[in-house]
């Protein structure tokens, strides 16, 4: 399957989701290692005018859940996708579009994820995810553990 099949299915089962669908999230990118996603703010604008916290957490755990998903595909292996456990930090009210990065953990590793999924039908591994400033820096920081599990 090509990369822009890949990355169009995607798009396609998040717009499937109807509180996702209501989040007007595109996919800004994938360079191999990480998955970006946009929304707009004037969906997710909370009552101080910024990002509501709900919306930066629902971004990037779509983001990091969307990369595993988008890899395993790419790795035609046919799983679910579940977050295990997350932890947020929120550094700074973003007055902007949201833009979030998803990428592995750094002593995280693709092989060995995809190895073990293969070997035992069940893996996990963690993800880290941030919202950046538009000016530079980080809005929001996520760290996660996802676990696939094979269909069938």
């Amino acid at each position: 399957m090509s990369l822009d099949t890949a990355l169009q299915r995607l798009l396609h089962h998040y717009r499937s989701m109807p509180p996702v669908a209501t989040m007007d999230l595109s996919i800004g990118g994938y360079d191999g290692q990480r998955l970006r996603l946009h929304a707009p703010l004037s969906r997710h604008v909370n009552d101080k005018g910024c990002a509501f916290g709900g919306s930066l957490a629902s971004m990037m755990t779509l983001a990091s859940w969307g990369l595993i998903s988008l890899r395993l595909e790419l790795a035609g292996i046919d799983a679910d996708v579940y977050v295990a456990d997350s932890q947020i930090r929120y550094l700074a009210p973003l007055y902007a579009d949201i833009d979030v990065d998803a990428e592995l953990a750094a002593d995280a590793d693709w092989d060995a994820f995809l190895a073990t999924l293969r070997e035992r039908g069940r893996a996990r591994t963690g993800l880290v995810a941030r919202v950046r400033l538009p000016e530079g820096g980080v809005a929001t920081y996520f760290t996660a553990r996802y676990v696939a599990i094979v269909r069938g």
